[in-house]
């Protein structure tokens, strides 16, 4: 019984009548606590059905602290005389002891045998860093045997170069020593063989003996070359998502993917595109014969690339046979080795078309040539040259070229596009701007237009200068919403409006609630998701040289500046209406006197509006930009954008700028005629003796006509007051205003009518006419070219 840990009997009643002491140390129970009880209450959980039947199996008990105690059990029948159950007698056994382990000198040669050849280097060091053990990955790793490497000094010149790596896993060694803790020691560098680039992990541990004293050093070094090659190829694509395409710009992308690659990836790198990636052109329907590539980028280790054959902008001509043609042609990535007949024939062509560059190209081993692809469409081609670099292109290093050239290509065709647009854009607005803008006398003008550099594209801003009858002029700048060629054929609807209800000789106010109905239309027929694109600002102003008076309205616009002869520029408050496609609400005129020689400066929001500036402070800089003294129209334009504008503005600018001029007494005439038609020949005869005053007798038959004409008309069919006016600028205006607001029309007089004919003759004889609606009437008015003074 000595191999017996616990017994315990049980009668045929499941009472328990005797308990051991090994029972007692198993469960906690003492035996006067237990016998004379039922042994199911010693029990954890109920067992299950078979455990009744079965005399072994194992039992789950309740310790007397309360935890769960599992016990293998044996129960043994105990009969009477008559060969009846009388009860169990139930033992436990101890659990067998673990197994003894083995004396080290016992341990089993295969087991030594694994550990020395092992892929992983191991080897083991004394306390004062002088080798005491290495098995085969660790000889082949320090290139000498283990008889050679045992009691040498790890630090010895002969077996490690006296480097940063040698001399910092050194120090880690005797770390270990000294504070008996393990280490790990991450190193990255080339070999001293054959110059690659290798990664290693280092796991650095102190062994003890059996008294716990460090008698020795153990190391395990795990080449994690691979893994650290996959990280820094992560790493530089991660890189390239952030550093490639930060312009719209062809050439600077393939320039930021030159950077980024070299010298981290390859030795040398060039990027050349196809002709018309470079243009404003389509790809062309079929691909030509020669492939004809245009050098936008490359780059190397040594300054100036002295590899390169190909000057940066020039072009070539690349046979089908190489390289980079069968990139283009495959679509896929080509990688070529020194030794392959592709390419040594590429190598020795490079040398004998540029041999001033071949010391340079000495040593180049490996290439890669990648299709710059983009929405299915081949652009160019990029080839990546290792020279100084001894490891060859790998198959993972192509699939990273292949990604680096995609994303590059995807970026140099979104600047294509964007160059596109933009020059389509800037065509389309040029072509609607005024070239030259027309003759007249009320002001003297000057202008910039200067189109957003930004990403946003091309935007909507115009200015023009519109003559008016009576020598006025109308100055009107505008801005429509958003950017593009949409923004820009957008303003030249409204310019085109513009003038036309310019021609009519509106008021302000009158004109910008017609053009606000105009844009509000041209909103009603977009779709509905560009409606909230259809949108302008605008201010219109008209100058009347004879009064000097200035009138102007604004639609959202910001207001003009203006500086008087003598004073200071100061903004003209301006009653601001509401932009342009609002609807229903009213616009305000504004009326000043101006003298003669003021400075109007009319522009756009992008001269002073920017996220990074504050507006007070960029109008406060453009009327100080306008008080410079004595400067003709074009200095004062130069000067206004550098002081005013960022190096990069967000958005277009246009600039008017306006010196009026004022037409004296001596060159206008006015009288008021009775409504009698007994004095048509009294005015006509004062208009006569005018222009003789002036000297402008060959215009006097005409005038004479003109001046009959209409009188007569005003004083037949208009209303009183009427007066008769005389303006002598550029050209000779007669003009004729009357009390009714009854506009006159051309009609074709019949073979015997007695009237009819007087405006028609009108128009027949001076070069234009006109009438336009004022305060107290209409004026009827008509000129005449005069020769240059």
């Amino acid at each position: 019984m000595k191999q017996v840990a616990a017994a315990v009997i049980i009668d045929a009643r499941g009472m328990v009548t005797g308990w051991s002491e090994g029972a007692r140390r198993l469960t906690g129970h003492r035996a006067e606590d237990v016998v004379g009880r039922p042994a199911t209450g010693l029990l954890a959980e109920n067992p299950p059905p078979s455990a009744m039947t079965g005399l072994t199996g194992v039992v789950a008990l309740r310790h007397r602290d309360g935890h769960r105690v599992e016990i293998a059990v044996s129960a043994c029948p105990v009969l009477g005389e008559d060969g009846a159950s009388r009860g169990f007698v139930v033992t436990a056994l101890p659990e067998p002891p673990p197994p003894r382990p083995q004396p080290v000198a016992e341990r089993p040669a295969s087991l030594e045998r694994a550990i020395r050849q092992a892929s992983v280097s191991m080897s083991a060091l004394d306390t004062n860093q002088r080798y005491l053990w290495l098995n085969e990955a660790a000889c082949d790793l320090m290139g000498a045997t283990e008889q050679d490497l045992i009691g040498q000094f790890y630090g010895d010149t002969n077996l490690v170069p006296d480097d940063r790596i040698s001399q910092g896993f050194l120090r880690k060694l005797r770390q270990v020593v000294r504070t008996a803790t393990p280490v790990r020691y991450e190193t990255f560098g080339k070999d001293a063989n054959d110059g690659r680039e290798y990664a290693w992990s280092l796991e650095i541990w102190p062994v003890r003996d059996d008294r716990g004293a460090i008698t020795s050093v153990g190391i395990a070094a795990f080449d994690n070359s691979e893994q650290h090659w996959s990280r820094r190829r992560l790493a530089l694509l991660n890189e390239a998502a952030a550093t490639i395409g930060t312009t719209l710009d062809v050439v600077r992308t393939a320039e930021e993917l030159v950077e980024l690659v070299v010298p981290r990836f390859a030795d040398f790198v060039s990027v050349d595109l196809l002709d018309w990636v470079l243009g404003a052109d389509e790809p062309p329907a079929a691909p030509a014969e020669e492939v004809v590539l245009h050098r936008v980028a490359h780059g190397s280790g040594n300054e100036g690339t002295p590899e390169a054959v190909i000057p940066l902008g020039a072009k070539d001509t690349y046979p089908p046979s190489t390289p980079p043609v069968r990139a283009m042609a495959e679509g896929r990535a080509v990688l070529v080795n020194v030794g392959e007949q592709a390419f040594d024939d590429w190598v020795a062509e490079r040398n004998a078309r540029e041999p001033v560059g071949r010391p340079y190209r000495q040593g180049v081993h490996s290439m890669v040539t990648v299709p710059l692809r983009a929405r299915g469409t081949i652009l160019g081609v990029a080839v990546f040259l290792r020279i100084t670099r001894p490891d060859p292109y790998t198959e993972d290093d192509v699939t990273l070229a292949e990604e680096l050239a995609s994303r590059a290509a995807v970026c140099v065709d979104n600047a294509r596009r964007f160059a596109r647009e933009r020059s389509t854009a800037l065509a389309l607005q040029h072509s609607l701007l005024p070239r030259g803008l027309p003759g007249q006398a009320a002001v003297e003008v000057a202008h910039r237009y200067l189109p957003c550099g930004s990403v946003a594209g091309i935007g909507g801003d115009w200015f023009d200068v519109i003559p008016l009858s009576g020598s006025r002029v109308a100055l009107c700048v505008g801005d429509v919403v958003g950017h593009g060629i949409q923004s820009s054929a957008t303003m030249g609807r409204l310019r085109t409006a513009v003038r036309t209800l310019a021609d009519v000789d509106l008021p302000p106010d009158e004109l910008l609630t017609h053009l606000d109905d105009l844009v509000t239309h041209l909103a009603d027929e977009e779709d509905e998701e560009d409606v909230a694109e259809v949108g302008a600002t605008c201010l219109y102003a008209v100058y009347d040289p004879v009064s000097r008076r200035l009138t102007l309205a604004s639609a959202g616009h910001p207001p003009p500046a203006v500086l008087a002869p003598g004073g200071v520029a100061e903004l003209i408050e301006v009653s601001a209406g509401p932009p342009l496609g609002v609807g229903g609400l009213p616009f305000e005129a504004t009326e000043l006197q101006l003298p003669e020689g003021s400075l109007l400066a009319l522009y756009t929001d992008g001269l002073i509006e920017d996220r990074d500036r504050d507006i007070d402070h960029a109008t406060a800089e453009l009327c100080r930009a306008l008080n410079l003294p004595g400067a003709s129209l074009d200095a004062v334009c130069d000067a206004v954008l550098k002081t005013v504008l960022p190096e990069q503005p967000g958005d277009d600018v246009a600039l008017l700028l306006a010196r009026t001029h004022a037409l004296g007494a001596g060159r206008v005439a006015t009288w008021d005629v009775p409504p009698d038609p007994a004095h048509v020949a009294v005015t006509r005869q004062a208009a006569m003796e005018q222009l003789a005053a002036w000297g402008l007798d060959e215009e006097t038959f005409v005038t004479e006509l003109v001046v009959s004409e209409l009188v007569t008309n005003a004083i037949r069919y208009g209303e009183p007051p009427i007066q008769l006016r005389l303006i002598r600028d550029r050209a000779l205006i007669v003009e004729v205003s009357d009390g009714s607001s009854t506009s006159p029309h051309l009609r074709r007089a019949h073979a015997y009518d007695e009237g009819g004919r007087g405006l028609l003759l009108v128009a027949q004889l001076t070069q234009r006419w006109g009438s336009r609606q004022t305060g107290t009437g209409k004026t009827i008015w008509a000129e005449q070219p005069l020769p240059a003074e």
